[in-house]
């Protein structure tokens, strides 16, 4: 009796522990909340219940978010007192390996001409707009036309950092390259038709692909054509498109902020021991010095920097660095991180706002400051708003230069309003570039309580820096205002961007991660490049932690 008992518990027991491991295998497609199934192909509520993390987009290294010491910690010889030590936190992220190269920029000219060809007068802007300056390369005193002609396009510099790019032209090159990477993605995941974003270029589609206008209008993709255009794995499927909640379409490529550049190129990851840093590095590599102390390597530089007056470069031979410009990208080692050219090369931009004082004491937390905070526009008709070749919209930068504002296809952005800030405790307005930077409050000519900010004399502004005009004549020429007021004070305003690390053209001392410098964003040099970044969704770590011991 007893046996028999036993064998009919065991029999209960497995039979339990069968149905828990099948129950416990679908309980992720059954809702917690309500108990219904997920992902029914009766309907119902559908979701990436598979998802595991963000993968790696193209070009970018994964930096795991941390706590570090933001300013500089070596002396300020330069007495600029802008970036005093200070502890800030940082999320987690990716950024692009190297310096965005000329190939990959010849990549993005080569898109735009084919999609919006210069003949036509309503597209001349957008390619012209976004061609690099090459003229940077020319001094009054210096024969450097080989550069000019040849720095951008010739393939000997094609793996060689693009410089004459000014940050407007880099932030725009960011989108770009969002659209064109999530295109790409929605191909190989079966939402669109194989080799649909080939048509584009071929101009066998009239229009093309916006990431943020598949998210919120698909039906106006490619000129109203994605109906005919969806992939053969999702045609019959209840998820037509995908959306955010697919889990498949990247975050946006964007500039780096300055914060998370500066934690980048410090990659203190390699002096960590437990929760401590082993010392202060004053380079991207450990060492007070620019030349390699490993057996192997003794002598070689780390980076490509003007080492002395006339000298860019060394002497000829073993000691040289092997650059007198600008360098082909990997040409020496990376960082703890994986990042090359993190000092020296060239400098790069960043998104920032300059403003002489980091507010540590308002912001810890992915310190950023230039949050210009916008919303979708939306027509008469209750729909969003797509820019159409007709309303493209144009920006003419102080230089003359015109940019396209928007590109065909994309949404028409507008900045939020008082229906969005009312009663809002962490914002109250959509520019924030001048949040608590001293300006107008410190200045002496400031009344709280009987003056506007906006009524104060541009002149006793505290970043009341020069305003040269552009405007058109009834003929529709540009005509140049010089701003030759003698009351300007200062070259910081809103437009004035922050760029980091040393260039080819730089002494040792500007290779210090934490040294920052500002130049006009519609500017560009021969020795500032760009690289891209991307925001980490989901978890801190790509793995989990596990005991040491």
């Amino acid at each position: 009796m007893r046996k028999y008992l036993s064998n009919a518990l065991l029999l209960g027991a497995v039979a339990i522990a069968g149905f828990t491991s099948c129950n416990s295998s679908s309980s992720k497609n059954v809702s917690r909340a309500t108990g219904w199934q997920i992902n029914s192909k009766d309907g119902g509520f559908q979701y990436n219940t598979n998802f595991t993390e963000q993968e790696t987009a193209p070009g970018l290294v994964f930096l795991e978010g941390g706590t570090f010491t933001r300013g500089r910690v070596q002396d300020d010889v330069m007495h600029d007192w802008n970036n005093s030590p200070t502890q800030m936190h940082v999320q987690s992220f990716y950024m692009d390996e190297t310096e965005v190269t000329n190939k990959m920029y010849m990549e993005y000219l080569d898109y735009l001409k084919k999609v919006y060809p210069p003949e036509n007068p309503a597209y001349t802007n957008i390619y012209y707009g976004a061609l690099p300056d090459t003229l940077v390369w020319r001094n009054r005193l210096g024969y450097n036309e080989v550069m000019t002609n040849n720095y951008l396009r010739h393939p000997a510099y094609a793996e060689y950092p693009v410089v004459g790019v000014n940050w407007v032209q880099a932030v725009q090159y960011c989108e770009w390259r969002t659209d064109r990477v999530n295109e790409h993605i929605l191909e190989r995941e079966g939402y669109l038709d194989r080799n649909v974003k080939y048509q584009v270029t071929t101009g066998e589609l009239d229009g093309t692909f916006s990431t943020e206008t598949y998210l919120n209008s698909p039906s106006n993709v490619y000129g109203g054509q994605i109906d005919s255009l969806q992939g053969k794995v999702k045609r019959d499927s209840t998820n037509v498109f995908a959306k955010r909640s697919s889990g498949i379409l990247m975050p946006a490529y964007r500039l780096p902020t300055e914060t998370e550049w500066e934690y980048a190129a410090q990659a203190i990851v390699g002096s960590r021991e437990y929760n401590n840093y082993r010392g202060r590095k004053k380079y991207p590599w450990d060492g007070q010095y620019t030349r390699s102390g490993k057996r192997k390597y003794r002598g070689d530089q780390l980076a490509n920097f003007k080492q002395g007056k006339g000298d860019y470069g060394g002497i000829a031979g073993w000691s040289d660095d092997m650059a007198d410009i600008t360098a082909e990208v990997k040409s020496y080692p990376p960082n703890d991180w994986g990042l090359y050219d993190m000092a020296g090369n060239v400098a790069e931009w960043v998104a920032d706002v300059y403003r002489p004082i980091v507010d540590d004491d308002a912001n810890d937390f992915n310190y950023y400051r230039g949050n210009v905070y916008m919303k979708t526009a939306i027509d008469k008709e209750g729909k969003v708003d797509i820019v159409s070749q007709n309303d493209m919209r144009y920006d003419t930068l102080p230089n003359g230069r015109i940019i396209a504002r928007d590109l065909p296809g994309e949404i028409a952005m507008v900045p939020v309003d008082e229906n969005d800030t009312y009663l809002r405790t962490n914002f109250d307005s959509s520019d924030n570039r001048d949040y608590r930077d001293g300006d107008p409050s410190s200045t002496r000519y400031f009344k709280q309580f009987d003056i506007d900010e906006e009524e104060i004399d541009p002149s006793k502004r505290m970043y009341n820096a020069p305003t040269h005009e552009i405007r058109r004549d009834e003929e529709g020429n540009i005509i140049k205002q010089y701003d030759e007021s003698n009351t300007r004070t200062t070259l910081i305003n809103d437009e004035v961007r922050v760029f980091k690390g040393g260039s080819w053209k730089d002494r040792a001392y500007w290779l210090d991660p934490a040294q920052r410098r500002y130049l006009p964003q519609y500017m560009a040099t021969d020795y500032i490049g760009f690289r891209c970044a991307m925001s980490r969704v989901g978890s801190k770590a790509t793995e989990k932690k596990t005991p040491r011991h």
